[in-house]
């Protein structure tokens, strides 16, 4: 099944969910007039739907009799009551899609009261300047194609991963979590900048190009990221000396530490 010409629904118009609608949008996959919304900020949804000319709909399940594929894109917190109130219109005809952290396919069933052809999906906030990474977990009861469906509707904004539903609270914790990470190290760039002298703008502009350059070269070359380390460190040189100090500060461990606990809370989540 191929998602160009289905109907799709937004059930949460948030930062995720206004990041999906302007990827489906910009780059033609689903045509604005197929696309309907609904949030419990009314003025807020009122502002998507005006920017990106889809349909507001104010009654959740309302929204879901009329399309093809629901994006779930509502807290964890509250996903049971909305599948409670949209349970008496979901049907085998239609497809749900959850972004919902923490929350497995088991539950969602069990908390919608039926079966339902429903996949799991842990994207990211970089899908809103279409350079988002999306993990999609495999799962039972699918009809042919609802898996590559999927994985059309979030290439649209940036690149599809896809993994078995049991690795889905590491991807929470690496990319789903990541770019806070990602924000922590371009500020602490740019203040260690400032620190040096240079203004405010000017150590932001040249923190976050480098993030952003380095990350393309790893995805371009598909260099390991220690040989292109070692690219820019000469003998007794600067960058070594910085590395250093990143070493004796614990960075790598505390990455690693920041992915593994925000992974257990993931899994927190899940169980509550």
């Amino acid at each position: 099944m191929s998602i160009k010409g289905k109907r799709v629904a937004f059930l949460g118009a948030g930062n995720m969910g206004e990041a999906l609608i302007k990827g489906l949008t910009q780059t033609g996959l689903v045509a604005a007039g197929s696309i309907t919304a609904s949030d419990p900020r009314a003025d807020h949804l009122d502002l998507v739907a005006k920017r990106y000319g889809i349909r507001a709909v104010g009654d959740n399940a309302t929204l879901v009799k009329s399309a093809d594929v629901i994006i779930l894109a509502v807290k964890p917190q509250i996903m049971g009551a909305i599948l409670k109130e949209i349970a008496g219109a979901v049907d085998d005809g239609k497809l749900l899609i959850s972004i919902a952290a923490g929350v497995s396919t088991h539950k969602l069933r069990e908390q919608l009261g039926k079966p339902a052809r429903l996949i799991r999906v842990m994207p990211n906030t970089p899908a809103l300047v279409l350079e988002g990474v999306t993990a999609v977990a495999r799962a039972h009861g699918l009809n042919p194609g609802d898996l590559e469906a999927a994985q059309e509707l979030f290439a649209a904004v940036g690149k599809v991963v896809v993994l078995e539903e049991s690795a889905m609270d590491a991807v929470t914790g690496l990319s789903g979590s990541g770019p806070a990470y990602i924000a922590i190290t371009i500020e602490a760039l740019a203040d260690g900048g400032v620190k040096m002298g240079l203004d405010r703008a000017t150590a932001m502009t040249l923190a976050a190009q480098t993030v952003l350059g380095s990350a393309r070269l790893v995805l371009d070359t598909g260099v390991h990221p220690g040989q292109l380390k070692d690219m820019v460190s000469s003998p007794g040189g600067t960058t070594i000396a910085g590395i250093a100090a990143l070493e004796e500060g614990g960075l790598r461990r505390a990455f690693i530490q920041a992915v593994e606990r925000a992974t257990q809370r993931s899994r927190e989540l899940g169980a509550s």
